[in-house]
């Protein structure tokens, strides 16, 4: 529901919110794009293991194939790379030589952690030499740590090869993330791998109106928990004549692209089976679009974030694959229709991820949150 504050600023339900996101997030309806415009729009997909983005593009897409964002990758036209909040990220070439620069002060900070494993380092020199290391051949972090220790034996090791991630854009080399292929974390720059150079640090503008396309409405300090950086006020400020403004419940601005869907809080939202990390729980300062204030912190096990299912738009419950069986954990009882819609998903979600295999579909239970 949309309601208008006495100043006449709209105020947008958590309901209208969800919707609005799910539609700009390709999860109301399959999508019926190609795998690497789908990376692109989604500002790229969380990855800190191999399988989370084919499951996040599974969701997505209408008649996803693993294997085509595994050729992408082969053909390096996709790659994996630390940018936002720190974290690998399954990103388009382009977008890869575009974001990190633009979140590259959130990785100078993150050096500020270390800078006691780091004394008497010369960083400018660290980056040179692990630059001429990776792109002689792509190192693991355990060699770059052996070679960067035996140039100064007095400071961390593990800082080392963390000053040396923070301070270069460094890409995980194929077979690392192809489907169905193993291979452990070898690094280069993303500059050797793609044979181009990075761009310059962008202002950060043009990623805004892209942030907005994929996760809006927001505010700014939804679009700087997405990108782990601060002081975006200004590029809002500078963009506001040509967007819309909305207000949460709580009062919050929320600024929108003028021509983004919105679509009527009554759409229907079929259920998603979503991978650990997907960005779409990930990207909002506050989540209660998604997340029922009820079932806050229920997708995580520790720090371990858990797979996730969305029923009617917001976060339901977990699953999980146990050997031919795909287990279904929702947190609340869910009626004999949706438990038949959530099936039906879940059967969908195993033809485009497991073609050929037969599975059976469990509902479990969730053992739920004991209060203190």
């Amino acid at each position: 529901m949309t309601k208008t504050t006495s100043a006449a600023t709209p105020v947008l339900s958590p309901r209208a919110l969800n919707r609005a996101t799910l539609d700009r997030q390709l999860l109301l309806r399959p999508a019926a794009l190609p795998v690497k415009a789908a990376v692109e729009h989604l500002l790229g997909l969380q990855a800190q293991n191999v399988k989370p983005p084919y499951y996040a593009l599974a969701a997505r897409l209408d008649g996803f194939v693993p294997e085509r964002l595994s050729t992408l990758m082969a053909d390096r036209e996709a790659v994996r790379i630390v940018t936002m909040r720190s974290t690998i990220h399954t990103h388009t070439a382009d977008d890869c030589l575009v974001l990190r620069p633009l979140v590259q002060p959130a990785r100078d900070r993150e050096l500020t952690l270390f800078r006691a494993g780091l004394a008497g380092v010369d960083l400018d020199r660290l980056a040179a030499l692990a630059r001429d290391l990776v792109e002689a051949e792509p190192r693991t972090m355990k060699q770059l740590r052996e070679a960067l220790s035996a140039e100064w034996p007095d400071a961390d090791p593990q800082s080392l090869a963390v000053a040396a991630r923070c301070r270069l854009p460094l890409v995980q080399v194929t077979p690392r993330g192809l489907w169905g292929r193993s291979g452990q974390v070898a690094l280069t720059t993303a500059e050797h791998w793609l044979g181009r150079p990075a761009e310059p640090a962008p202002a950060p503008d043009a990623v805004v109106l892209r942030y907005l396309a994929a996760f809006g409405p927001a505010s700014v300090r939804d679009m700087q928990t997405w990108a782990g950086l601060t002081r975006l006020r200004e590029a809002f400020e500078r963009l506001r004549p040509g967007l819309l403004t909305f207000r949460d419940e709580h009062g919050t601005e929320l600024f929108d692209l003028p021509d983004a869907p919105r679509p009527d809080p009554a759409t229907p939202a079929p259920p998603r089976f979503l991978p650990e990390f997907d960005n779409l729980l990930l990207s909002h300062a506050d989540r209660t679009r998604l997340v029922p204030p009820a079932y806050r912190g229920r997708a995580w096990q520790g720090n371990q974030a858990r797979r996730t299912l969305l029923v009617d738009g917001f976060l339901a419950g977990v699953w999980k694959l146990e050997e031919d069986t795909l287990v279904v954990e929702p947190f609340d009882r869910l009626t004999e229709e949706r438990r038949e819609d959530v099936a039906a998903e879940g059967e969908r979600m195993l033809r485009a991820m497991h073609p050929g295999a037969s599975y059976d579909i469990r509902f479990g239970t969730v053992v739920r949150r004991q209060t203190p």
